[in-house]
């Protein structure tokens, strides 16, 4: 199976790394990326994939080179054999549309070039836009077929066809079973669990996560960077330019208070006697 995993890098909103101007407006240069979270669930499902079927995964990222590092995470964390990344300044400012359109042209070089896709993993909605947007619209421009909120998946390798469960409208109290051709989009829910139920299975996952740790040491070696020329794009038609998305207004991100307030108490006030007799076994870790 030959697998790309659509990856972003999003602002690390961990409680101090999080860097606000004066008008409480997000400094993304002042802010740590990291890989959007909801990708590792689409990582994984490559990796079950490959575990047992055997093939290669790819990583595949839109962003300035700093999102070498995202990719380089994603290859270290879970597992790819190697990444992509669409760079360049005629790529910035894209909106959900026109990344849609780079990333469908990077897949469509990736065919032309390196070889033929049987499955496209991304990740159910960035921590940033949360739009859930750019997977469905990557599909969309590369006319097949996808399956969303998938908590669970197999492939058929001989009758090429991929056997996913998913919820329905998020219900995670409905599942429903679906089959599509493949190649196929996979839209990864937060839900999904790996599974590795044979012994061969659990040997061989341990196996290529040592090798992908050892890759992603070396990871500029196995980095390609393709820019908009490479990609044969109009930048009419990508960046800004080509994003059609008008923001009309953006709310600032509210700050974390600086300083926590406490009350300060004494075992000895009223009523705190009970309170401390209540709750000492479990500070001692003998309450269940």
């Amino acid at each position: 199976m030959r697998s790309i995993v659509l990856t972003k890098g999003v602002p690390d909103f961990s409680e101090g790394a999080v860097s606000f101007d004066e008008d409480g407006h997000l400094e993304r240069g002042k802010t740590p990326t990291v890989m959007n979270p909801n990708d590792e669930f689409a990582l994984q499902a490559a990796l079950q994939t490959t575990v047992r079927h055997g093939g290669h995964v790819s990583g595949m990222s839109m962003g300035p080179p700093g999102y070498g590092d995202v990719l380089q995470g994603a290859m270290e964390s879970v597992y790819t054999d190697d990444s992509y990344l669409l760079s360049d300044r005629e790529l910035a400012a894209s909106d959900t549309w026109a990344t849609a359109i780079t990333l469908s042209a990077g897949l469509e070089t990736y065919q032309e070039e390196i070889a033929d896709i049987d499955l496209v993993f991304a990740g159910f909605k960035t921590a940033d836009g949360e739009t859930g947007q750019t997977g469905p619209q990557t599909c969309w421009a590369m006319d097949w077929p996808i399956v969303t909120h998938v908590i669970a998946l197999d492939i058929d390798p001989d009758e090429r066809t991929l056997r996913a469960k998913r919820l329905v409208e998020g219900d995670i109290d409905e599942i429903e079973t679906v089959e599509a051709p493949l190649p196929c989009f996979v839209i990864t829910d937060p839900e999904f669990e790996p599974t590795y139920r044979k012994a061969s299975h659990r040997l061989a996952h341990k196996e290529l996560r040592a090798e992908t740790e050892e890759r992603a040491a070396e990871h500029e070696d196995h980095l390609t960077t393709w820019d908009h020329t490479d990609l044969n794009l109009d930048p009419d038609y990508i960046g800004l330019d080509g994003s059609p998305t008008i923001v009309s207004s953006v709310d600032p991100i509210p700050k974390a208070p600086s300083e926590r307030e406490a009350t300060m108490i004494d075992p000895d006030d009223e009523g705190m006697g009970e309170v401390l007799e209540e709750m000492q076994p479990y500070a001692a870790g003998a309450g269940d």
